[in-house]
Parts: C-alpha cells; structure tokens; sequence
C-alpha cells in the first residue's frame, strides 16, 4: 500500500511512496505524532539523483524487516533536500559535527522537539567493510532513546547549541583587503594539480567558483601562473569523461583525478555556473575551446532539460536501467555498427572506446586523452577533415543514444537553481552572440515572476506540475535578483532592474540580520530549532556571498546606499570565511573583487538599431572586465526612475555618434565619442 508520501509533488519523495516504511512528510502530522507518542524521529534527507540514496532505499527501505523496526520505534519523516534546504542544512551541520563528514543519504535521528542526537549518512542494511549495519543502528538508537533518553537529551541540547553559533561569529573586525583574494589565489595554486588540472586528489569537482576567482585575481596582476591553472583545468574537465562529448553539459564530479569517470548525475547548478566559467576563460584567452564548452553546454540545457513553461527542470540521475553511467558508455562494435568500420575505427581511436574498456563491464567512456592533432597525423587525415568527420560522428552517436533508456529525471523547477541558469543564458547570450539564450533567459524569468509568487508578492521556491509551493529561501532571492541585474545588462529592458530590487528589498525587510549578513530563512518562516547563517559555498554559491555580489552590482547601478552598505557588512560578516577557508568562499571573494573595485560603472549612449553600435556592443563583450556594471540607453527614449542617478545628464547623444561615459562612483570622466575613442575605452578598461 502507497504511504503517506503519495500526496508529494516531489521526484525524490515519489520514489519512496511504496517503501513500507510508514513515511510522512515534514510537516505538523509527523511532528505532532512524535510529540504525543514521545517517539524519536528517524529523519531521512536526499534527493532524486543521489545514487546512495536509491542504493539504501532498495537495501533498508524496501526491506520489511527494517521498515517494521523503523515502524515500530520511530515516527519516519523523509525529505528532499532540494525542496527544503533549510532543513538540510541544519541537519548536515549536526551530523558533520557528530562525525566529521557528511553526504547523502543524510541519516538523523531526533528527538520529538527536533534536536538531533544520532547520525550519519549511508548504512548497509547489516555490518559489513567496517560499517554497521542499519538495522544494527536502529536498535542501538531506540535502546538509547528507551533506556538512556537524559543522555540522549542532553547530548541533543549540546549539539543544538553548537549549530547555533555556526555562522555567527566570523566578524573578526579585520578589514575587508586584496591580501584576503591573494591569500585564496595562494591557496588555490598549493592545491592545483599540474597533471590533470583541478584541485586536490579524487574526487574531483569543478570548483568553478575557484576558477572565477583566479581569473579576477590574474586580471589584477596578470600572473601567468595564476591563468595556467584556469585554463589547464578547464580543458582537462572539456577533454574528461565527466563532459558528455556528445550532448554536451558536465557531470556532477569525477570519481577519479583524472576527469575521467564521472558520478554521471547531471545538475542544472553544475551546469549554471561551469557556463560562467567557460565564458570568463573565453574572455580572457579568446581560446575558441571554451567557447565552443560554454555554448554546447547551454545548447544541451535548452535541448534536454526545459520544461515547456520555459523553467529549468533540477536534475537527471545518474542511473538507467539499474545500472550507473548505461546511458552513457559504448563499446567498439556498436560505434562501428553505426558509423561503420573506417569511421568507426578513426572515433575510437579519438575517443578512447576499446574492447578492455575504461569503465564497468568492458564499456568505455567517451573522453579525448590525446590531441586531434596527433590522431589526425597517425591515421593521415588532414585535421579539418578529422574535425568534420567527428563532428558528423558525433550527432550520428547521439541520435542512437537517444533511443536508449533514458536516465531518470527530476523535473521540478527551483527558483534558485533556475536563476543560476538565468544568469549563465544571460551571459552567454551576449558573449557568444547567441540571441536564442537570451530569449530563453527571458521566458524562464518571466515564469518564475508569474508562476512563483504568492499572493503577496512574496517568491516561492518550488514549482511541479502545475504546483507552485514552499516560501522562498535566501539563495532565492539573492540569486535570482543577481540573475535579473545580468538579464538587464543583456537586454536592457529596465524592468528586470526594477524586479531585482523589489527582490533586494524583500532581503533586507526579511532575511537580514542586524549583526549582518542574512538569515537563510524569512523573518516569518516556520520555526526551526536554529535559524541558520550560512556563509560557506556548498555545491552551489552561499546565498549570503551571491547576496552581496547581488546589493553590489545594484547599488552600484541604482545609486541606492542601502544596497551598497547592507554588501558591506555582509562582507564584514564573513572576514573569518575568506580568511581560514578560502576555497569555501569563492563567491564571497568574487563579491570581495568587486567591493575593493576599482569597479566601473559603465554609460553606453547609441543607438541600437546602427551596425556600428551593435559592433561596438559585440566587441565589448568579447573582453574580459570583470569589476564593472554596464547600463545603455537608447536616444529619445524616456530614462527609467530607477536609473536616474547613473543617466542624469547623458540622455542624449546630439550629434548622433555613440557615446561612452566612464564613472565611478556616480563621478563620471568625459565621454568617449565615436566608435575608434570608445574601443580605446574599453582596451584602457581591460588592462
């Protein structure tokens, strides 16, 4: 018989909608039973793509015998952490405290007021490799709980205390300095692997925030160390396995250090912030590479995962058939079975596809460990020709693959998630020239202001199937307001402007804390156990480091100081952060770059619709500025209010050639006119 999780709108919790495991939701069914019965809760939190979570699903969850136990001494609450980060994240500080690690499935048992005195993460179903076994931990836990409940109280009053200083006390009143962004390009180059690129040993993952840093910190000193480790890593990850050569789009990390076998789950946040990255690189070196990354990778987000509305869907797992990475991997005759056997045989060779195989079962992942150049001159093939050929192989490739059994997907839409999209289409957009990104930045944008709000005005987080739910979290509000300020510099249609700052408006009535910085939650959110601070990067940016990025660039536009200081002590809240945790703190330090400036703000007077204008538009774009914001006007046109400050005075451009003003700080120099003054701005601007 279905549980009580039938009733969900989420993937993940659908999945377990026939566990026999008693299941509820959060919410107050559960924890009034827990209240009234004085039973623990055995809290459970994962999400759809996770492969250890569906590995202990089938193991525990669906086994009877645990789920009676489960039934039988606590009242069972399953959650995805994607729908309710707040939770997850209270909860994965108390476990990682408990243990020193975390991951998911996440495993914490409660008392019936919410503390946590057990956990960790994934338990085999009995002991084994010197785990114990989950059944084994559930007895132990209950006997506790029976037999001990004062301790077990107790220890649960400890650890809360200690989740409620997390986040609070790292305003050591140092200042905010360049030494703090040097002191993270140190750490970052100590931790560089020159092989293979990255940082660290397996697992490997993207750091692409990391990477962002570095290129800000090169654009200030122009190490050419500092550049080598951006673009060596990148084209690693672009050669890798974790990339999928075929449709493009990144895996969730590499198992190994060499970028070669990847967790073959693919997240739309991955995807987000590895665009920016590709693009910023782009920027910088002009290598066509990470053009060619950036756009493949927005072309499959647009390709597989859009919804009809125009929102972003969260996920494709990493299983199909049972089975990690099937979707995924080929095997020698197959390949020449579609391409036959010269062609065949030249894609092989090129990509790495065997009889031993590189990965499970004789199969192999597609990855390029060796240059097209070299491959070209052994099968003695011009390189143009090879490229032609792989490319036409490729789509042939891809059109079977499209028959297989397609990995699981999670398509509910997050607010947050998608703005981080936003922002990478925006971007991209105008980089690459590309006009359809910036249509698909728009038509995801207004979903989500049409779709996910409530009747006050306030965003919601989520969105299925018609079912909009959940009141928005920080990195909701702050990453879609940063996402906004980018599809205003895209479009310039200032209406996006004046949404982001109706969204900064909300941040700092309901999230912010006077002490600085802000609240993961609203002001009138349920009530938690802790309400907690977050300041560190995670698998995507800390809400309160994009918040700052956010107040900075709208500020900076608007002229509003309440933007610009309410950044300012979200910075100052967070010195602790950049200081002893740099590599957990690139968002914070790209904010950083931007606070310490000198940042540009940028007055673009011409008129569109001339080819010269657009040229000096599009050129404009091709360069790598990191610390500016951009506004342009059209001549004749109103001057919307929220831009008054920055376009007082610079409305018109009377003898009809376009017009450049730099400015600083609302102080603004004479204007560049004409096309060759303003592209010697710009050259001026990038050195």
């Amino acid at each position: 018989m279905p549980n009580r999780l039938t009733a969900e709108s989420s993937p993940y919790l659908l999945q377990h909608q026939n566990n026999p495991v008693d299941w509820y939701p959060w919410g107050s069914e559960a924890l009034a039973r827990a209240k009234a019965e004085a039973k623990p809760i055995f809290l459970s939190i994962g999400y759809s793509a996770c492969h250890w979570c569906h590995v202990m699903e089938h193991e525990s969850f669906e086994n009877a015998e645990i789920a009676a136990e489960l039934n039988r001494l606590f009242v069972c609450i399953k959650v995805d952490r994607e729908e309710r980060p707040d939770l997850d994240q209270i909860y994965m500080n108390a476990v990682q405290l408990m243990t020193g690690r975390g991951g998911w499935p996440m495993s914490v048992f409660l008392t019936p007021e919410l503390t946590p005195f057990y956990g960790g993460t994934y338990w085999p179903p009995t002991a084994r490799m010197g785990m114990p076994g989950f059944i084994d931990v559930v007895r132990a836990v209950a006997d506790a709980w029976q037999n001990r409940r004062e301790m077990a109280v107790q220890q649960a009053a400890e650890m809360t205390q200690h989740l409620e200083k997390i986040g609070s006390d790292e305003a050591n009143g140092d200042p905010l300095e360049l030494d703090l962004l040097n002191h993270a390009a140190t750490q970052l180059q100590q931790a560089f692997d020159p092989q293979w690129g990255g940082f660290g040993r397996a697992p490997k993952f993207p750091h692409s925030l990391d990477l962002q840093v570095l290129l800000r910190v090169w654009s200030r000193n122009r190490d050419p160390q500092l550049l080598h480790v951006v673009t060596h890593t990148l084209e690693q990850m672009a050669h890798g396995g974790i990339y999928d050569h075929l449709a493009g789009g990144f895996a969730r990390y590499s198992v190994d250090e060499r970028w070669l076998v990847p967790h073959f789950e693919k997240m739309l946040y991955d995807n987000a912030l590895l665009t920016n990255a590709y693009l910023e690189a782009y920027q910088a070196t002009a290598n066509p590479l990470f053009g060619r990354i950036a756009r493949e990778t927005c072309d499959y987000v647009l390709g597989w995962m859009t919804d009809k509305t125009g929102g972003f869907h969260s996920t494709e797992d990493a299983d199909s058939e049972g089975e990690e990475g099937k979707f995924y991997v080929w095997k020698p005759e197959e390949i020449a079975a579609i391409l036959g056997e010269d062609r065949g045989r030249v894609f092989c060779k090129v990509y790495d596809v065997t009889a031993s195989g590189n990965f499970e079962h004789g199969a192999s992942i597609l990855h390029l460990p060796r240059p097209l150049e070299q491959i070209a001159a052994e099968v003695d093939i011009e390189l143009n020709q090879l490229e032609r050929e792989l490319e036409a192989s490729r789509q042939e490739l891809l059109h079977v693959r499209e028959q297989r059994i397609r990995p699981g997907k999670d398509d509910k839409i997050l607010v947050s998630w998608n703005a981080l999209m936003i922002d990478a289409l925006a971007r991209a957009a105008v980089i690459l020239d590309e006009p359809r990104y910036l249509q698909a930045a728009e038509k995801a944008s207004l979903f989500l202001h049409q779709q996910l709000r409530d009747t006050n005005g306030r965003l919601l987080h989520t969105w299925r199937h018609g079912q909009a739910k959940l009141a928005a979290y920080l990195d909701d509000y702050a990453y879609l307001a940063n996402s906004w300020i980018s599809l205003y510099e895209a479009n310039f249609a200032a209406v996006w402007l004046e949404r982001a700052a109706e969204l900064a408006d909300h941040l700092l009535t309901h999230f912010a804390d006077p002490a600085g910085g802000f609240f993961f939650t609203a002001d009138d959110h349920e009530q938690l156990i802790v309400r907690n601070k977050d300041l560190h990067d995670s698998s995507v940016p800390s809400g309160n480091a994009m918040a700052a990025t956010a107040l900075l660039r709208l500020g900076k536009l608007t002229g509003e100081m309440k933007y610009l200081q309410a950044a300012e002590s979200t910075l100052q809240s967070a010195v602790g952060v950049m200081q002893r945790q740099p590599t957990a703190a690139g968002q914070l330090l790209l904010a950083l770059d931007t606070y310490l400036g000198p940042t540009a703000e940028l007055v673009f007077v011409g008129d569109r619709a001339v080819d010269e204008t657009k040229n000096l538009l599009r050129e404009f774009r091709r360069r790598f500025i990191p610390r500016q914001v951009f506004v342009a006007h059209q001549p004749g046109e109103a001057v919307p209010k929220i831009l008054n400050p920055l376009l007082e005075g610079k409305e018109g451009a009377p003898d009809k050639q376009p017009h450049l003003y730099v400015c600083q700080d609302f102080a603004c120099q004479a204007p560049a006119v004409g096309a060759e003054a303003i592209e010697n701005a710009w050259a001026r601007l990038q050195e």
